[in-house]
Order: structure tokens, then C-alpha cells, then sequence
């Protein structure tokens, strides 16, 4: 115990639970530790990285840098690019810009305060807000690629591409801006055979506008790649390039804040009808509003250099089927547990699906059971 104090010293990130067993001498000490927001070193006074069942060390200077890239510790938006300060100073973005929110400022004393200039270079977070192409200047970093894929399979191919790749470039801003438009268009296109007839495909205009623009502005620039965008007959896919930054996790995205890019994200939210609200409510807004149209929920998957949200075409269950299928497995289910299967947030709505159930013949109240905590089961 007194290693993982060394190693964690003010006690964060890490649960101790002592573990024992009627019939068994002794205890086992589990130890449970958490993604954390900064780099820790071993007992050897060496950092390691976990990639499949390996330990690397990062004892090198290089790997040092790359590791906090990932972690978001430092972050590849501050570095400074080695061209004039006139791309970002006279550009048609930034006159733009200040005309509309800043008219009394001139654009170069603006951009310095805002250090998107250092030692007159401008840094990469002014060359991707206010130039007017960043990919000439960052190529193979700042671009979106939109693939049309005439399949449900797993991977898409040359051969069900349905059209050549679509590239999307521009500052940022106009690239949000273009890629959800885009990416709107095709997926409204795509037929799906719904009652007898066919409709086409459509989503709630919050869901692909946040997840889009989430994958934009917390991507890692550091990493040669451009954030793809994969329509297929069932689904879209949004892979933004980089792991999940500082102390976030799969399981806590929806939960925890933490910018990658956080000059970028402040800056962007300055302009007019601005793409994101910089209260990192992003993903959860795509999220409801799928569960308020009864689509099933997107689902993150993190690679090892990127990660990617699935979105799919596809209608959750039935509120009662949701409760069928949970009854197949287990003995009873409440009104709590029934919300959080069928994704539904309102009691009356259970409680209506309970009672449509029972009028079936197909369950009924668990003798004993209150109201308030009533449970139902089977009919057996």
C-alpha cells in the first residue's frame, strides 16, 4: 500500500477493497485505478504505456511528447507554424470574423492577445480558425472526408463506394458547417423499407451536427489523418483522429469535460450561430435527442489511434418488448429498471406499458409488492 501512496499521492484515481471469503484464511487486496489526467511514473521512475499485454516504456524524450499529446496535457493546437502572420491576419476569415464581433479591433493586436501568434508565428489554432486554407498549411491533418458506402457490411470498399470521396477543407468553421450539410444529404438519400413502403433515412438535426462537430474540435492535429466521415445503408460512422484525452474513458465521456483543443473550443464559440456552446454538452444532446425519437443510442468505440461513433438506422424496441425480453432472463422487473432498458424517462409511460401487459394476460404484480415499489413477473 505504501507504493501506490508513493504513486498516487493525493490519494486520486485508484479505490482500495479488501476482499475476503467464509472458509478461506487471509484477505485480497483489489486495487482498482483509474484513467488519470496527468503521467505517472512506476516504482523505476519510468512512465509505461498499456498497448494489448504490453508494458512500453516511455523513457525517451519523443515518446514523452506523444504520450502528452494523448493525454492532453500539452496540446499540438499552441504550436507555431513556420509561415508569414498574414495568412490569419488579412485573411477573408478573420476580416470576416472581426467585422462581425469585434468591429473595433484590428485583427493582428487581436490575434496576438489571444496568443494565436507567438514570436510573429502563427500558432495551429490560428491557421485552423482564420486561415483561409488551413490544408495547404497542415496537410493531411485539418480536412473531413465524407465516403458514401452502398453496404451494411462491416468495412467498406472501393467497390461499394457509391461515389468518389467527398473532401471537405476551410477553416473550421465553414467546414463544420459544410460536412454536417453534406453528410445530411446523402443520409436523406438512402432508402429504408419501413410498413410496406419506402422512406428515407432521417435523423434529428442536433445529432449529426454535435457528434460532427465534436470530432472536429477535439481531434488530435498532431496526428497525419483527417477526420472520416462513412455513410452506409445502415449506419454512419465519425472517426476523429486521437485516443480519448486526459482522464476520459468510454464510460465517463457523457459525464466528463476535458478540451484537447481548448483555445479552439473557446475561439470558435465567439462566432455567429457558433457550431458548438462550449458547456460540453455536446454528445449528450446527440444522444437524447436519438432516445427522444426512439433510435437506438449511438455507441463509442475507442481504436488505438482514434475513436469513432457509430450512428444507426435503426428503431429501439417497443417499450413492452423492452420488458418482454428483460422477463425472458429474469424473474421481476420495477418501473426503474423498465426506464432504463426501454431508454424512456417517464414513470406514467412504464406504468402505462405495465398495465397494457397485464390486459394481455402476459404479467402481473408480485404479491407483496406496494404501489410505489410495485414489481411485476410472468404469468406462469
Amino acid at each position: 500500500m505504501q507504493v501506490f501512496q508513493e504513486l498516487f499521492p493525493l490519494g486520486e484515481y485508484y479505490n482500495y477493497t479488501f476482499l475476503s471469503c467464509d472458509g478461506c484464511i487471509g484477505l485480497v487486496l483489489q486495487v482498482d485505478i483509474n484513467k488519470t489526467r496527468q503521467i505517472v511514473k512506476a516504482s523505476d521512475n519510468v512512465p509505461y504505456l498499456r498497448r494489448g499485454a504490453q508494458n512500453l516504456p516511455q523513457d525517451r524524450e519523443d515518446k514523452l511528447a506523444r504520450l502528452k499529446l494523448e493525454k492532453g496535457i500539452d496540446s499540438f493546437e499552441t504550436a507555431t507554424v513556420n509561415t508569414d502572420i498574414e495568412v490569419i491576419t488579412n485573411s477573408p476569415p478573420i476580416l470576416n470574423f472581426m467585422f462581425r464581433v469585434i468591429p473595433s479591433a484590428e485583427p493582428e493586436q487581436w490575434l496576438k492577445k489571444q496568443q494565436l501568434i507567438i514570436n510573429e508565428k502563427p500558432t495551429v489554432a490560428g491557421i485552423l480558425l482564420f486561415s483561409e486554407e488551413p490544408q495547404a498549411l497542415l496537410p493531411k491533418r485539418c480536412g473531413v472526408k465524407v465516403y458514401r458506402y452502398k453496404t451494411t457490411n462491416e468495412e467498406g470498399r472501393r467497390e461499394n463506394l457509391a461515389d468518389e470521396p467527398i473532401t471537405i477543407e476551410g477553416c473550421l468553421y465553414e467546414q463544420i458547417i459544410a460536412a454536417v450539410k453534406k453528410t445530411k444529404e446523402i443520409v436523406e438519400e438512402i432508402p429504408k423499407l419501413e410498413s410496406g413502403k419506402l422512406n428515407h433515412i432521417k435523423y434529428p438535426d442536433e445529432v449529426l451536427h454535435e457528434i460532427i462537430t465534436n470530432a472536429v474540435l477535439h481531434r488530435d492535429y498532431s496526428i497525419l489523418k483527417d477526420v472520416q466521415i462513412r455513410i452506409f445503408d445502415n449506419r454512419v460512422e465519425v472517426e476523429s483522429p486521437g485516443n480519448l484525452p486526459g482522464h476520459i474513458t468510454i464510460d465517463n465521456i457523457l459525464k466528463e469535460q476535458f478540451a484537447r483543443n481548448g483555445t479552439i473550443v473557446r475561439l470558435i464559440n465567439k462566432f455567429p450561430e457558433a457550431p458548438n456552446k462550449d458547456v460540453g454538452e455536446g454528445l449528450n444532446t446527440a444522444f437524447e435527442a436519438m432516445t427522444r425519437l426512439r433510435l437506438k443510442v449511438p455507441i463509442i468505440e475507442e481504436r488505438e489511434n482514434s475513436v469513432i461513433i457509430y450512428i444507426r438506422h435503426e428503431q429501439l424496441a417497443s417499450v413492452e418488448s423492452a420488458i418482454m425480453e428483460y422477463l425472458n432472463n429474469h424473474d421481476t422487473i420495477n418501473n426503474r429498471t423498465a426506464r432504463d432498458i426501454a431508454s424512456v424517462s417517464s414513470e406514467s409511460t412504464i406504468k402505462a406499458a405495465f398495465n397494457r401487459l397485464r390486459n394481455q394476460g402476459l404479467i402481473e404484480i408480485v404479491p407483496g409488492t406496494k404501489t410505489a415499489t410495485s414489481a411485476w413477473r410472468k404469468v406462469q
